[in-house]
């Protein structure tokens, strides 16, 4: 069996920056394990599967897998597979607007018009999950509670991927930042998130990075299933404005050598009408993936998220 594949870098106009992605455009015939072993392969924070004959006319079928686990939905693989499927015409070029059938179930995309557009994802609704201490968070990204900001909580929000957000004074606080697992591991006995975000304000929006060791990516270069939160969490505690139309970008993966900027447009005085995350896509690269003996192999067991 050969498979096509193309990799791209989102959340950038420029190749080798932002958030590399995989994207197989007719992954029929194969299954989960298999689609789990080929994103280990790659070893990106994502890989993406299209499944034409899981596709509805209003939709197409798309699984996404870190190297470690299955996703019920991310933010750059969404960006990324649309993007790949407008330039290999799965869905009409022209097309404003198309749909992506995910585990968490449809998500809505939106294009700008222009040669390079921005791609946007109106985000699955976004849901809180409690507070975890700040003495606590402080010592999970190995900072000192002083690093945090001022009175603001440490909360878990999820639109999807559940996400500790850390909100921290300065973006030299969010350079300093690395895991202390020990921490980390207490902090997500309380919250069960696999995902830390750690961030402080700019004046463009925020200054950001995500860790996800538990989902196979020590640290993730652009994370749009986190944006959205972010712009929840900013809008309720007075860090961006709540209004309709606010708008702003998250920065990400700078420390990694990956400057990744990450488009926020807020619809609704607090998000109520939709949060859409964007951004631009740089093309990287074609290729086909030979697997010749796949199917007689004994399969290990993959331990997958739903």
């Amino acid at each position: 069996m050969e498979l096509e594949y193309h990799v791209v870098d989102v959340f950038t106009t420029t190749p080798l920056e932002g958030n590399p992605l995989a994207v197989f455009p007719d992954a029929t015939g194969l299954d989960t394990n298999t689609m789990q072993r080929i994103a280990r392969e790659f070893n990106l924070s994502e890989t993406t599967f299209i499944l034409p004959a899981q596709s509805r006319a209003d939709a197409t079928r798309v699984r996404i897998f870190t190297p470690g686990a299955e996703m019920e939905f991310a933010g750059h693989p969404t960006i990324g597979t649309a993007y790949v499927m407008r330039r290999l015409n799965l869905v009409s070029p022209q097309a404003a607007t198309f749909t992506l059938d995910e585990n968490i179930g449809p998500v809505n995309v939106r294009v700008d018009a222009g040669e390079d557009p921005i791609l946007w994802l109106t985000m699955p609704e976004i849901r809180e999950a409690g507070e975890i201490p700040r003495s606590l968070c402080a010592r999970a990204v190995s900072l000192s509670e002083n690093d945090l900001l001022p009175t603001l909580p440490c909360e878990v929000l999820s639109a999807g991927n559940p996400t500790l957000f850390i909100p921290l004074k300065d973006a030299a606080s969010v350079d300093r930042a690395s895991v202390d697992t020990a921490a980390l591991t207490i902090a997500q006995q309380q919250c069960a998130a696999p995902c830390v975000f750690v961030f402080a304000p700019t004046s463009a929006g925020a200054y950001s990075r995500m860790f996800a060791r538990d989902l196979g990516v020590s640290e993730d270069p652009a994370t749009g299933s986190a944006t959205g939160p972010l712009a929840t969490y900013m809008m309720r505690h007075g860090l961006v404005a709540r209004a309709d139309g606010t708008r702003f970008v998250s920065e990400q993966g700078y420390k990694m050598g990956r400057p990744s900027v990450l488009h926020v447009l807020v619809h609704g005085s607090g998000g109520e009408a939709g949060i859409e995350v964007g951004g631009n896509v740089a093309y990287v690269a074609t290729g086909r993936l030979s697997l010749p003996s796949l199917a007689s192999e004994r399969q290990p067991d993959v331990s997958i998220c739903r």
